[in-house]
């Protein structure tokens, strides 16, 4: 399940965070954006994400995700739309197939709230996909 080791990369570039903050003694949570065609299931995210933080300064964190819808926009006629799941990716108004997917495979840290209630943007990249 690749749900443990997107689990492990957040919580490594957390605790990387926490330890430039320094004072950091605990995370009360944690926001994650996942997109819908990021491949990735929420529920066993954040079930993977609370096993792995035992012994960690995140251990009885919160993993909350935040759904970010798949959108696509067709480039000959510029129609946007909902891709869904599974993904429509052929233009529904002139059937083209030359589409650009404008999100849905999101997967980023938003926000990390430590201990002492401070609330710290990311200072790394969106975690990198695995393939």
């Amino acid at each position: 399940m690749h749900e443990m080791s997107i689990a492990l990369a957040v919580i490594g570039q957390v605790e990387e965070a926490a330890e430039r903050a320094g004072d950091v003694t605990a995370v009360r949570s944690v926001l994650l954006r996942v997109g819908e065609l990021a491949g990735v299931v929420p529920d066993a995210l954040v079930f993977c994400f609370e096993l792995a933080c035992a012994g960690t300064v995140l251990e009885g964190a919160e993993l909350v995700t935040d759904a970010v819808p798949g959108r696509a926009r067709c480039a000959p006629c510029a129609h946007e739309w909902p891709v869904g799941m599974p993904p429509l990716m052929c233009c529904p108004r002139c059937g083209g197939a030359s589409t650009d997917l404008l999100s849905g495979r999101e997967l980023q840290i938003v926000s990390v709230h430590w201990e002492d209630g401070r609330t710290h943007a990311p200072t790394r990249e969106p975690i990198p996909e695995e393939r």
